[in-house]
């Protein structure tokens, strides 16, 4: 079909970019440096692109062009919000360093006002988005009591006591050992002297989250 649609001078283009960001639909890519009309068939003929070139590169033209597909900018905008999704989730929610147990702090300014994470190691193995189901606004700290020779619950003691803890969470898994976690955590707090709500969460080993 016969229809208006833009067309780019590759001498005149710079390469900025500004008309690839100010097409909506997705139309226009930045390859080689320089600016291209990738799909004709995304491309409204509305002009979104025009007033952003700074090199006076786009035009408009009327000529032989497949008709503007509506459907599939909608499926490739969907698309990329998924994969925009799919890389928010993937930040790291850690906001603290160190995060093992037998070298945090007892006392640290992240500990103020503080919702505390204690997690268990192999769960950040076994449920894969424990960053945003659990980790996400709570200071983490991690331990595993069959590897580390030391009891943790003196050290949570201190850090409960000498804190404004708002919360405690223990995260841990559905095995024998992890057990050992759970109970250094419940005898800090009822070392501390202090009253906080509190949860145990179990995971499996198959990265579930387990009823109680």
């Amino acid at each position: 079909m016969i229809r208006k649609i833009i067309k780019i001078d590759e001498s005149r283009c710079n390469g900025c970019g500004a008309c690839a960001v100010a097409c909506h639909e997705g139309a226009i890519e930045i390859i080689d440096g320089k600016a291209v009309l990738t799909r004709e068939d995304y491309c409204d003929g509305l002009g979104d692109c025009l007033p952003k070139c700074p090199a006076d590169a786009i035009h408009f033209e009327e000529r032989e062009a497949p008709a503007y597909n509506e459907a599939a900018v909608l499926a490739a905008k969907q698309e990329k919000t998924k994969e925009q999704d799919i890389k928010i989730s993937h930040v790291s929610q850690l906001g603290q360093w160190p995060c093992q147990i037998k070298l945090a702090p007892v006392s640290a300014p992240y500990f103020s006002g503080a919702k505390l994470l204690i997690a268990a190691d192999c769960t950040a193995y076994a449920y894969s988005n424990i960053h945003e189901d659990f980790m996400k606004g709570k200071v983490t700290l991690i331990g595993c009591p069959k590897l580390d020779s030391v009891d943790y619950s003196k050290k949570l003691t201190e850090i409960i006591r000498n804190n404004d803890i708002k919360s405690v969470t223990i995260l841990r898994m559905e095995v024998p050992c992890c057990g050992g976690l759970e109970m250094a955590a419940k005898k800090a707090l009822q070392e501390s002297g202090k009253f906080i709500p509190w949860q145990t969460i179990t995971v499996s080993i198959d990265g579930n989250i387990l009823d109680d």
